[in-house]
């Protein structure tokens, strides 16, 4: 009878905790509309492609094979990267246990007690009469504890658990983007230093000729002391630009080292000339930023988890349930503990609705509320550094590929300019002042059209990171 009794008691809360399942207080996540899509790239050829930039990879945009093979190292080796891959791991842990919340819990407990009852007492007096002073009992037991998901407070943890993963995931690619846009840059600034370099040090052998050149000028008496003493000056005036050029070259090659987790070296590179990108600059829909950007993917998963969070926080206003059993043997003598007269049973079902608690689940469903809007604003806000990243980009590599146009012209003009000063100074038409400023003239232009053509390349490189390419 007792055992019937037993079973229909367990049916029952079975039953409630199934019927009250259903009772979910918990929403559900929508995407907020989000306005700040629209006209986020602030330009007149309002983009229609339903494909990006961001969708190609860095295999097929970069064609120089040393880059690539850095960036792959730098994929593998990079700290940064490597950091990453322990945070997903650390929130893939909590997913695990987010999913097995809907789990019972079971403990196992093994205790021996021994209890001294006051002799003078009446239990001490009958203890006294047996021929002993204490009491020992032994036990040895298991508790078997759940509870029903009532109002999803579960589910929500558990997916709260799953936006977290997730956005560690795309904290991850986001590195990644980061990392591969980081090698390219400093590459191509490798590149572009090389290139000044070799300017340099091909000004500074024909200024060596010039010095010896303008002192027999001096001798033939067409030309002062002056003169020498300013050709001199120029001549270790580049000298001193090659050192600085050599320090750029040797801090630019360290900072490779540590975006690709290696020890200081040198690196093997190709040469500027040699780079172009041919892929289309194709910047796809606005909308198309919610989806390719990993940051503005982890912010929305940080809105999605603060989202569930609050759910949580709800949930707690309203009962629970919770089911205990606990079984197990039970003796006074050790040797009678696994007799079957030991076994004892609990079994423990009940509501718990909280009444008075300090106000501490309105306070914690007020600031999980706070904190939901402020995601949401980090998701927008997110959006909006986007566009503009990708607006800027845009925007400077027209900009840039102008000026590449206007630098070459000018070099072509100072160099002319220097040949014709040169001529005219030595058939004494022309002042050694002008000769000299047209060498300076010159030498800035060609070392600004190195600049300019890097700065092309880094403006390619800037907007495949601000649409979010690289982790693909």
């Amino acid at each position: 009878m007792i055992a019937i009794l037993k079973h229909k008691y367990m049916v029952m809360l079975t039953i409630s905790a199934i019927t009250l399942q259903s009772c979910f207080v918990a929403k559900d996540y929508k995407q907020p509309e989000l306005i700040e899509t629209q006209n986020l790239f602030r330009t007149d050829e309002l983009p229609t492609d339903s494909v990006s930039m961001a969708d190609v990879s860095w295999k097929t945009l970069f064609t120089d094979a040393y880059l690539n093979q850095y960036i792959d190292e730098g994929l593998q080796n990079n700290m940064d990267i490597r950091i990453a891959i322990q945070q997903i791991l650390s929130a893939e842990a909590y997913l695990k246990q987010g999913k097995a919340g809907y789990f019972p819990t079971l403990n196992g407990n093994a205790t021996v007690n021994r209890s001294y009852i006051s002799g003078n007492g009446q239990q001490g007096a009958i203890l006294s009469s047996l021929g002993t002073d204490h009491i020992d009992q032994f036990e040895l037991s298991g508790t078997l504890s759940w509870e029903a998901d009532i109002w999803g407070k579960m589910r929500s943890n558990k997916r709260a658990y799953q936006a977290g993963y997730l956005q560690s995931v795309a904290a991850h690619q986001a590195v990644k983007t980061q990392l591969v846009s980081s090698i390219a840059a400093t590459y191509y600034q490798l590149l572009a230093l090389d290139a000044q370099l070799a300017i340099t040090k091909q000004t500074i052998a024909t200024r060596e000729t010039s010095v010896e050149t303008i002192k027999a000028l001096k001798d033939a008496g067409q030309v002062t002391q002056v003169a020498v003493d300013q050709n001199i000056a120029q001549y270790n005036n580049a000298k001193s630009l090659q050192v600085d050029l050599e320090t750029a070259i040797f801090r630019t090659e360290n900072a490779l080292s540590i975006l690709l987790g290696k020890a200081p070296q040198h690196f093997e590179r190709s040469a500027i000339d040699m780079q172009s990108i041919e892929t289309n600059l194709k910047l796809g829909v606005p909308a198309m930023l919610l989806s390719n950007r990993p940051d503005v993917i982890a912010a929305e998963y940080g809105l999605i988890q603060s989202f569930e969070l609050t759910n949580v926080a709800r949930s707690q206003f309203y009962p629970s349930l919770k089911l205990t059993a606990s079984s197990g043997f039970q003796s006074l003598d050790f040797d009678n503990l696994f007799d079957a007269n030991s076994l004892f049973a609990n079994l423990v079902g009940g509501l718990t609705q909280p009444v008075f608690n300090q106000r501490k689940i309105k306070t914690q469903y007020e600031v999980s509320k706070a904190q939901q809007e402020q995601a949401l604003l980090r998701f927008k806000k997110s959006l909006l550094v986007a566009g503009n990243e990708v607006s800027n980009a845009l925007f400077a590599y027209h900009a840039e590929t102008q000026k590449f146009e206007y630098r070459q012209n000018e070099v072509e003009a100072l160099r002319n300019a220097e040949s014709n000063s040169e001529e005219l100074l030595k058939n004494g038409y022309a002042n050694y002042l002008d000769l000299l400023t047209a060498r300076q003239s010159a030498l800035n232009a060609e070392l600004n059209v190195i600049d300019s053509k890097l700065q092309q390349l880094l403006t390619v490189v800037n907007l495949y990171e601000a649409l979010g390419g690289g982790w693909k």
